[in-house]
């Protein structure tokens, strides 16, 4: 009888485990029909804007980011973060951008200044209940920024699914556009190259927005194009052209590292936040809609670092709109489908009943 049981329980192990990674695999086709197009300016420094992973030196510490990323033995090959959820009618997928360093105000100048105003607002502390002097730092170790592409379902599947809704985080503050010939009362648009959103990321401070090719964004900046292609090239080694970057798993790297038990979670995240319950709507046998509630608890929510501002940079869950600062933290990212449906004004036909639950709620 005990055999029965293990090799029953092997198998259903085994078809769970099976049916994740086609969910994966979904995930990523997904991922890669809508990867943007990044037009990355290039400040004083172009080692520090280049765009690559958090563990591009080999480790997953947080503190030794801004030292490595001048030191020439480390690659900066090209990697983005991403993640999929998806409804009824849209896929959202948010793609994260890593940077090594936020130069704002210079290499040196302004992590001196950043620390200054890192001081300034710990000891103003609820003094200041609008949190700009903290914001207001001038540079700082690490920085994570993104995307939401928003796609709306084909008829007969991904193939003709096309994006339809995209949003960017510009320093704390999330920025809502139409996209390609969509056109929307009240919203500018992001030119699309087939399916792919043209994204512009500034240089030094990497506040992400879409990409006009006027010169406010172009005049006297040089540039990196970044393109999905499925290999991390490192920008150093292409003479000419686009680079091409890979894609990689939220899930399988920043995410499970925020679990305050993970081996690297206090080398890598130096705050944590209790999100408590997280509740999410899911598409049920039958086509009911059922709230599904997610009892995360504490999980890393501001990456380690010491230079310039401490622990600035955010993962995907620790963003937040500055403007929306009654919003839930983090609920960009866990509930895309509610936030775009309100930041929109969309009616009922636009669903936010989750058809796969997202990763995080598994």
């Amino acid at each position: 009888m005990t055999k029965y049981f293990a090799a029953a329980a092997f198998v259903l192990f085994s078809l769970v485990l099976a049916e994740r990674s086609a969910f994966a695999q979904s995930e990523r086709s997904i991922a890669e029909r809508f990867a943007p197009v990044f037009h990355q300016a290039l400040g004083s420094n172009p080692r520090s804007d280049y765009i690559t992973n958090f563990d591009f030196d080999g480790d997953w510490r947080g503190d030794n980011n801004w030292a490595n990323a001048d030191d020439p033995r480390f690659k900066l090959r090209a990697y983005i973060y991403y993640s999929v959820s998806e409804t009824r009618t849209h896929y959202f997928v948010h793609y994260a951008v890593f940077h090594p360093r936020d130069y704002k105000g210079g290499e040196r100048r302004g992590p001196m200044v950043s620390g200054w105003l890192g001081r300034a607002a710990g000891i103003l502390g609820r003094r200041d209940p609008t949190g700009l002097l903290e914001e207001a730092t001038l540079a700082h170790e690490n920085d994570l920024e993104g995307v939401l592409v928003v796609a709306e379902k084909g008829s007969s599947g991904l193939d003709e699914s096309r994006p339809v809704f995209v949003e960017t985080l510009k320093h704390n503050t999330f920025v809502s556009y139409v996209a390609g010939e969509t056109t929307r009362e009240g919203f500018a648009a992001v030119q699309t190259e087939g399916n792919a959103a043209l994204i512009y990321i500034e240089p030094m401070g990497h506040g992400i927005e879409a990409y006009t090719g006027t010169p406010q964004q172009t005049d006297g900046k040089e540039f990196v194009v970044y393109r999905y292609t499925g290999r991390a090239e490192d920008p150093e080694e292409v003479k000419e052209g686009s680079v091409g970057y890979e894609l990689i798993r939220i899930a399988e790297t920043l995410w499970p590292r925020a679990e305050p038990k993970h081996r690297d979670s206090k080398l890598m995240y130096g705050e944590f936040f209790d999100y408590g319950e997280v509740i999410i709507t899911v598409s049920a046998v039958g086509g009911r809609n059922v709230d599904r509630r997610v009892r995360l608890g504490k999980r890393g929510s501001a990456f380690l670092g010491t230079v310039g501002g401490t622990n600035m940079a955010r993962p995907p869950w620790g963003w937040f709109d500055r403007n929306r600062r009654s919003d839930d933290l983090g609920s960009w990212f866990f509930d895309p489908a509610r936030n775009i449906k309100r930041n929109f004004s969309l009616d009922d036909s636009f669903s936010t009943a989750y058809v796969n639950v997202p990763f995080w709620a598994q």
